[in-house]
Parts: structure tokens; C-alpha cells; sequence
């Protein structure tokens, strides 16, 4: 069996890739990294918004490739069922299933104002209603989550598909220093402290300072 590849962006604003890569990590997978320059015309044109050409995150794994972040989860879970990415309950898994896709397709607001940079850090960051919006939304998913299903995770004690996709949150949560409370706060400090995400981290850190024309998430 090959080992799986991996293509991926930038660790420092690279949520997607983020996601991707963390699923892959808390499944379990064996992958090497295919890192794309953000200097490239076609990852610069995906950063930007301005296509659809889904560079990142995307698995080769056996001669498939799988290029959405969901899609990846989804095949993790199928591959690699004893990691847990997705709960063994019928009805839990629906949920989690529910808020990933919130997380994927919503909170555009909270990405153009809040754009992830992990090497940042604002003190006093003015955010904006629409953004304060959805920041309230996804600390509602939180506690509903951490109160139904125990914690210590989203879905109870086996770290999962939800917390990788909102992964790329605690970090910008962390960048802009937005107000928690304590339930919310230590469940941003139990993902850093993962050690996926702090080898994530570790790499970001010795990223350039900046990406020229980088104004949104990617």
C-alpha cells in the first residue's frame, strides 16, 4: 500500500489546509506533504477567492483522490474507523455531520473579518456585528456540544472530524483575542494543545512574514 500524499497550502493561513491535515493526523493516516507556494498563479488564484480549482486540501490515497475537506473526512472515517472522527451513535453523528457542514459552507462573515493567521496577535481587534454573529453562533455549537456529549472534545472524550473543522476558529479566536467564556476558552486551550496542533503551530511559526496581496482565507 503506497503511503498517502497530501497537498496542502500555508500552515500560518491555511485553514482548509488546516482542516484537512488534521483530520488526516487524528485518523491516523500515514502521509507525506505535498506543500503548493503560495507564490504559485493557481494557489495565489484559490487564495484570492477567485477559483475553484480546490488545490487544498486534497488526499491521494490507493489511486483516489479526494479534494473536499468534508469528502476527506467522510473517507477517513471509511478507511479508518477505530480513530473515531465521526461518533459510533447514529443520532450524534447526524449532529456532528450537521455542524461540520455549518462550518463549511457558513461563517463568511467571521472569515473575511477574522482571516487566520496564526503568527498574529491583536490585543484590541474591533469586531464587526455580522462577525460578532457568527462567533456567537459557533460558542452556541460549542457548549451545546461540550453539555450534551461530556467533553472533553465536541463530541465527547475521542477528539474528532468537528474539532478538526473548527480548529481553524480556536486559532483565529486566539489571533484576535475574542472574548470566551471559560467553558469555550478551555475548550480552545485543549486543541492547541494537541500535539497535531502543535506541530501545525510549530511549522507556521517559520513561515514567511506575509503573503503578498493574502486578504482572505484559503
Amino acid at each position: 500500500m503506497r503511503k498517502a500524499e497530501l497537498t496542502i497550502s500555508s500552515k500560518n493561513y491555511g485553514a482548509w489546509a488546516l482542516r484537512g491535515w488534521l483530520a488526516a493526523k487524528l485518523a491516523g493516516l500515514e502521509f507525506t506533504e505535498n506543500v503548493v507556494s503560495p507564490d504559485d498563479p493557481a494557489m495565489k488564484a484559490e487564495m484570492m477567492l477567485l477559483s475553484s480549482s480546490m488545490l487544498v486540501p486534497s488526499l491521494q490515497h490507493n489511486k483516489i483522490k479526494v479534494w473536499d475537506t468534508l469528502a476527506i473526512g467522510e473517507y477517513l472515517n471509511e478507511i479508518k474507523p477505530k480513530a473515531g472522527l465521526l461518533p459510533a451513535d447514529p443520532a450524534a453523528r447526524a449532529h456532528c455531520r450537521a455542524i461540520c457542514g455549518e462550518m463549511h459552507s457558513g461563517f463568511s462573515s467571521l472569515r473575511t473579518a477574522l482571516p487566520m493567521n496564526i503568527k498574529a496577535h491583536f490585543s484590541e481587534f474591533k469586531i464587526w456585528s455580522r462577525a460578532q454573529s457568527d462567533i456567537d453562533r459557533i460558542v452556541e455549537i460549542w457548549k451545546e456540544c461540550l453539555a450534551n456529549y461530556g467533553g472533553p472534545y465536541l463530541f465527547g472524550e475521542q477528539v474528532g472530524m468537528a474539532d478538526a473543522m473548527y480548529a481553524p476558529v480556536v486559532t483565529r479566536f486566539l489571533t484576535y483575542s475574542v472574548a470566551l467564556d471559560p467553558v469555550c476558552a478551555a475548550y480552545c486551550q485543549r486543541i492547541m494543545a494537541l500535539p497535531a496542533m502543535q506541530e501545525w503551530v510549530a511549522e507556521a511559526m517559520k513561515e514567511p512574514e506575509e503573503i503578498d496581496e493574502l486578504d482572505a482565507e484559503f
